[in-house]
């Protein structure tokens, strides 16, 4: 579907049906709780770690990954919004300080940890690339999205590219590795 259409404009959409909506939630819905149910049954066979690994599971997460896609594109098709729906939020107590909090200073917001992963497979033999250079890559990505933050108003703390793991930030061991002789920080991978 075009961006350009009146679905994604400015203007409200007025009288919408929300039948396909509905339909495209029933059967993400369904599918939820069959994969419960299979879960369940694989789990009460197998231990945790073959039970992620079960093909009866793998296949009901790929649909139920397919279904959602479908919930996304039946809201976005009928109301041209863009809704993130997949995301997993946890609540933290009230008295519980966030996992990945950072010091920041007197009067500003507490900072938390964003992440954005890429599951990169080797290019085909013969290729020029190699997977050494999707860290380099990433990097310059890095600086610009660091960068558009601070444009913004937001104040990017740290950042870094890694390969095979989440940087863990605030380590102070890992950061005086990462410190050289001079006592300046290298660019934003580590």
């Amino acid at each position: 579907m075009s961006h350009e259409d009146a679905t994604h404009g400015p203007a409200p959409l007025g009288s919408t049906d929300p039948e396909p909506m509905h339909r495209a939630v029933d059967a993400l819905a369904a599918a939820l709780h069959e994969y419960v149910q299979t879960a369940v049954g694989v789990r009460a066979e197998f231990g945790a770690a073959e039970a992620d690994e079960d093909p009866r599971v793998l296949a009901l997460e790929n649909r139920v990954g397919q279904l959602n896609a479908a919930v996304f594109d039946a809201l976005h098709d009928s109301l041209g919004m863009h809704p993130d729906l997949t995301s997993s939020v946890w609540e933290a107590d009230e008295d519980e300080e966030p996992e990945h909090a950072h010091d920041t200073p007197e009067g500003a917001v507490p900072a938390e940890v964003f992440y954005l992963g890429f599951v990169v497979a080797d290019p085909a033999p013969g290729a020029p690339a190699t997977l050494d250079g999707v860290v380099e890559l990433l990097d310059e990505a890095g600086g610009d999205v660091a960068q558009r933050l601070f444009d913004g108003g937001y104040e990017v703390a740290e950042w870094a590219t890694s390969r095979g793991a989440a940087v863990e930030f605030g380590d102070d061991d890992l950061d005086d590795e990462l410190t050289d002789e001079d006592g300046d920080e290298p660019g934003g991978t580590r």
